[in-house]
């Protein structure tokens, strides 16, 4: 497992290439994927934040922070892009870890509400930040992009 800081660091052009696709527009958009506790997939739409700090999600209380809170693997894929590309994706998996440095938390809300020119949620404040620290990656392709050919290119952290 690394975190995102470190992949960035391993395969800075996955990681521009995965940025790319979480952040189409000026806020990170994807599915998160957990496991509930009768081992089935649960999946939910997120807004991951990128920083300095790493790659994290803030969720608010409920089964998916349980969720991350006892089995901490997840999953997490970009949204859709539009045709003709429609098929391209990013995706990380790995597992999960809560933050509870303040430092930590302070910067990727800061972030979360620069992102958002300072408008943020009523339950902004109480959500639980997790990071996502990362296993493996997928970049899925419909056409080949640079150094990248068309269809999946995938990652395992050593």
């Amino acid at each position: 497992m690394m975190t995102w800081t470190e992949f960035e660091m391993v395969r800075p052009d996955l990681a521009a290439a995965g940025r790319a696709q979480l952040y189409q527009i000026h806020i990170g958009l994807g599915f998160l994927a957990t496991v509930r506790k009768d081992g089935a997939p649960r999946v939910h739409p997120v807004c991951p934040i990128l920083s300095d700090a790493g790659l994290h999600v803030l969720v608010t209380a409920g089964p998916k922070q349980a969720d991350l809170r006892r089995d901490g693997r997840y999953a997490l894929h970009s949204e859709m892009c539009p045709p003709p590309r429609e098929d391209d994706g990013f995706a990380v998996s790995g597992r999960a870890a809560e933050v509870t440095d303040a430092e930590t938390s302070k910067a990727v809300r800061d972030k979360i509400r620069a992102e958002r020119n300072g408008v943020v949620w009523p339950a902004f404040d109480d959500d639980v930040l997790f990071e996502l620290l990362i296993d493996r990656c997928l970049l899925m392709l419909t056409h080949a992009d640079g150094e990248f050919p068309a269809g999946p290119t995938i990652w395992h952290a050593p």
